[in-house]
């Protein structure tokens, strides 16, 4: 009897640990399962997250293989693959994977910023036509370096590069162009003091006619270059919002540049639709639009006969379409392209005796009618006709 009843407990014992192996099992597979739909969740909201962000975003392993790419990633190469690439086949510029590497290589954060003048981004598929800048920062994910993986930010800057280039640009030119009239109104003073050039009327009052103009010249640059500055800096974006009449407007730049007009023998006509068609904005920048665009046509066109056209027209469908059109010698199509941008000149039509303008009337002109809401565009047909379109919604932006 003894020994049938301990095998029959062995039995027991037998069974009910191995239901217990199998309980175990089974919860050590649940909890194996869970864990790995943690880990998958985890990863989703991470791919989530970083697919948001508005940069391109890395993982590279120690071979410096590709483990993850983000949206904006994927989307710079267009379809390509990146994952499992390495960074020297991925990166267009070798600049920018040897920063990479070297961060791999020393656990050390880098850091590179990389002007591509081709229309490609980084990682070669198309950008933005004419060149663009990126910033490339790459980090161990350990602040010690031991850590496998290495993450790398791709931004673009271009914006920022270009407008710290812009400015850059802006501060040479306008050094050079007060440079220029300083030094012609310097070494004429020096004549005037040095030698008996005083004694000469007819002389002298050349001398000083001479220096008037520069010193003229000198106060439209600085004046200008106020303008403009507010402009960029948006205090100029604070626009009045009134209502006045077009042809009033221009009226007053035709009284102003009379002097100009007169001595150039030109003619200013307006061709304005409804006669009372009226603006709603800052008065003081269309103003300036109209002066800068009238002036620019006599100035390009100093010989006798100019005629110029101030044309406004309202479309009836919430568009008012302003126009200055001259029948000057025009501007060449290669031109056409940069009149807009800061201290571009046409100069191929002067004399190195005439006064040139400042160089940034136009591009006034633009700034102010963007800030409008409205476009501007330049045609012309050299020998025919130039003109400058602008086409603004009724009720200004801003």
């Amino acid at each position: 009897m003894l020994v049938p009843l301990l095998v029959t407990v062995l039995i027991a014992i037998t069974a009910w640990m191995l239901w217990q192996q199998r309980q175990y099992q089974t919860k050590f597979r649940i909890q194996e399962q869970r864990g790995k739909e943690i880990r998958k969740e985890a990863l989703s909201e991470r791919d989530q997250l970083l697919d948001a962000l508005g940069d391109a975003f890395l993982l590279v392993n120690e071979t410096s293989h590709i483990v993850f790419a983000n949206a904006c990633a994927r989307n710079l190469v267009k379809g390509r693959k990146l994952m499992g690439r390495s960074i020297m086949e991925a990166f267009l510029d070798d600049r920018l994977s040897v920063a990479v590497m070297k961060c791999i290589r020393t656990g050390k954060p880098m850091q590179e910023l990389v002007v591509l003048h081709s229309s490609n981004t980084p990682l070669g598929a198309a950008g933005e036509e004419g060149g663009s800048a990126w910033v490339i920062d790459a980090a161990p994910l350990s602040q010690n370096g031991n850590d496998s993986l290495t993450r790398v930010v791709i931004r673009d800057v271009t914006v920022e590069h270009q407008a710290e280039q812009v400015r850059r640009d802006f501060v040479a030119n306008a050094s050079h162009e007060l440079r220029t009239p300083m030094a012609i109104i310097n070494g004429y003073l020096e004549n005037l003091l040095d030698d008996d050039v005083l004694e000469d009327p007819k002389t002298s009052r050349k001398f000083l006619t001479t220096m008037r103009k520069h010193g003229a010249r000198i106060a439209r640059l600085v004046e200008d270059m106020l303008v403009i500055s507010k402009m960029e800096s948006g205090e100029a974006m604070a626009l009045s919002n009134d209502s006045f009449s077009l042809r009033a407007c221009a009226m007053d730049v035709v009284e102003r540049l009379e002097h100009m007009i007169i001595k150039q023998e030109a003619e200013v006509s307006m061709d304005i639709d409804p006669e009372d068609l009226r603006l709603t904005g800052d008065r003081f920048y269309w103003t300036q639009i109209i002066f800068n665009l009238v002036e620019n046509a006599l100035k390009q066109n100093p010989a006798p006969g100019l005629k110029v056209v101030v044309k406004g027209e309202d479309k009836g469908d919430g568009t008012i379409i302003i126009s200055i059109c001259d029948d000057g010698i025009g501007i060449p199509s290669s031109d056409l392209p940069f009149i807009f941008k800061r201290f571009y000149r046409v100069d191929k039509h002067h004399t190195q005796s005439e006064i040139k303008g400042t160089g940034l009337g136009l591009s006034i002109v633009r700034r102010a009618v963007e800030a409008h809401g409205g476009e501007i565009k330049a045609t012309s047909v050299p020998g025919t006709q130039t003109c400058f379109t602008i086409v603004l919604p009724q009720e200004p932006q801003g």
